[in-house]
């Protein structure tokens, strides 16, 4: 088991380095705060007696001390917040633009999100699909099947897979393969369809 005497915690790293941030001169500005009417008062207070001068400059350095820390955990913490803006865009632009179509649903089968090629393969635009059923874009005979296969997801069956037809637009009935899963809470399916190319012949 490591010993933690020789690991400083968060909270003693972090004031160390508050301090040799202000031993280097090189804080970073403060955020607007200031010492309280309150804090002043005792600092002026202690300083006009000699005897207790000592412990207004040791008091000054853990306020300037504790503003730093402050100062560092904000900014920390915006850094943090860019960085999961920026994962959240990657991710999502990964998701829009992939060549595979990916839905997500709710139990009733209604569309909540659609990338691209998903309404592609549906024939339709992607702003139609959201708040529809799915089933709704299918050809009619492949309607009861995908009805089915939420159900057995809604019941716990992790995953399940289908073979549909969709009229979307160009005419004629396209094949296409489904596969769904429940999400790990359980009030969302999650939904890829690719075409599902057959010899010819078949």
């Amino acid at each position: 088991m490591p010993n933690s005497t020789h690991q400083p915690r968060g909270h003693e790293r972090l004031r160390a380095d508050a301090e040799e941030r202000l031993r280097q001169g090189s804080a970073p500005p403060t955020r607007g705060w200031t010492l309280s009417a309150d804090a002043l008062e005792l600092l002026h207070r202690l300083a006009s007696t000699p005897d207790s001068a000592g412990e207004a400059l040791k008091l000054l350095h853990e306020l300037q001390t504790h503003q730093v820390e402050l100062d560092l955990q904000y900014g920390q913490l915006e850094a943090n917040e860019q960085e999961l803006v920026q994962e959240r865009d990657r991710y999502k632009t990964l998701f829009d633009f992939a060549p595979t179509g990916y839905f997500t649903l709710g139990l009733d089968g209604r569309v909540t999100e659609a990338n691209l090629a998903g309404a592609e393969l549906l024939g339709v635009a992607r702003d139609s699909l959201v708040g529809h059923t799915v089933t709704s874009f299918l050809a009619p005979e492949s309607r009861p099947t995908v009805a089915d296969l939420l159900k057995e997801l809604a019941a716990g069956r992790g995953h399940a897979s289908c073979e549909v037809r969709c009229a979307g637009g160009g005419g004629g009935l396209r094949p296409f393969h489904l596969a769904a899963a429940l999400s790990a809470s359980g009030d969302t399916v999650l939904m890829i369809a690719s075409p599902a190319y057959r010899s010819p012949g078949v």
